[in-house]
């Protein structure tokens, strides 16, 4: 299974492909597509897919993951965000990609156990369970890194089980022995 984690945005747009077998998680490339604000955003957002595409084609991914929309004061920034989601919505569509959307707060609560996690203790778990040396360039990739790591454990292919099912409050303890290869001795 090779999954492609999306971390969208006007400026910067995160990736992650991860592949899962046997053996653990493989981070297979990532990084982070840079707009320059003297381009258009139309010119932009044909960057983004053109740089999405070249990944798609390159690691074949099986499914794509996409960060769901946040609410946002500025209007004009939530536009262009739903503009360059569109764009990768149509890339997905267009290279036949199960598409699947995950909120902030289901990624951190998947990765850390907390919901509320920072950014900083995201990029800690992932680079953790990854088992990547040096810390990616920005968050945008560790959140895409996030996206397609919550992915495989929701969807019971990852050997961390999933978050709990019914309304009742698991302690700490329960969570960190349900969790043995995510602790770090």
């Amino acid at each position: 299974m090779v999954v492609l984690g999306i971390d969208p945005g006007s400026i910067c747009t995160g990736y992650g492909l991860i592949r899962k077998d046997r053996d653990g998680f493989h981070v297979l490339d990532s990084g982070v597509i840079r707009m320059s604000r003297r381009k258009s955003h139309a010119e932009r957002i044909g960057q983004v897919y053109r740089e999405l595409e070249t990944v798609i084609d390159a690691c074949r991914p099986t499914c794509a993951v996409l960060e769901t929309v946040f609410l946002s004061r500025n209007v004009q920034s939530a536009l262009k965000l739903g503009q360059v989601r569109g764009a990768v919505i149509a890339l997905c569509a267009n290279r036949g990609l199960e598409l699947t959307e995950y909120a902030p707060r289901e990624v951190k609560a998947a990765v850390t156990g907390r919901g509320a996690a920072s950014k900083e203790q995201v990029a800690g778990m992932v680079n953790r369970m990854l088992q990547v040396a040096e810390n990616p360039e920005t968050y945008d990739v560790t959140d895409a890194l996030g996206l397609a790591l919550c992915y495989i454990l929701k969807s019971g292919n990852g050997s961390v089980p999933s978050q709990r099912t019914t309304g009742k409050r698991k302690s700490w303890a329960q969570f960190v022995e349900s969790r043995p290869d995510m602790i770090v001795h």
